[in-house]
């Protein structure tokens, strides 16, 4: 003799059709307002080779600062003057003292006395660290 088990009726009543339709506007409307932090890297700069480069393990505060090959600097996405660019590091370090860098981005074709300059202005406002960039030479 068999014997009958009768079935719950609570999960032939629970749809996850909605549950998924949520999921998927969040993902979008997420994907839709992230803003990505590339502004600084946009620039068609040609940095020289570095043998020796390493790539970083931590990403640090960083301020970005663009020289391109015709010495025109670019500072948060736009052009500056070495005036301009010495308000911004000294405003920047003056509200963050610590944890904060100064990457200057030179094209290679660049005259290395706009490097010198910029170098300068953070030798000039006792920045902990300033650091060019160099493309690292794949062999």
């Amino acid at each position: 003799m068999s014997v009958k088990i009768p079935k719950g009726e609570t999960l032939s009543g629970l749809s996850l059709t909605p549950l998924i339709d949520v999921v998927f506007l969040l993902l979008i409307f997420f994907l839709v307002a992230t803003q990505f932090v590339d502004d600084e890297r946009i620039l068609d700069i040609q940095l020289p080779k570095a043998s020796e480069a390493v790539p970083l393990l931590a990403e640090p505060q960083e301020l970005v600062i663009n020289i391109q090959a015709d010495g025109v600097y670019f500072l948060l996405g736009k052009i500056a003057s070495l005036a301009e660019i010495e308000q911004t590091l000294a405003q920047m370090w003056k509200n963050n003292p610590t944890g904060a860098s100064v990457i200057i981005r030179a094209d290679r074709r660049a005259a290395f006395g706009t490097v010198v300059a910029v170098a300068n202005l953070c030798r000039k406002l006792d920045l902990q660290y300033s650091t060019v960039m160099a493309e690292k030479i794949d062999n």
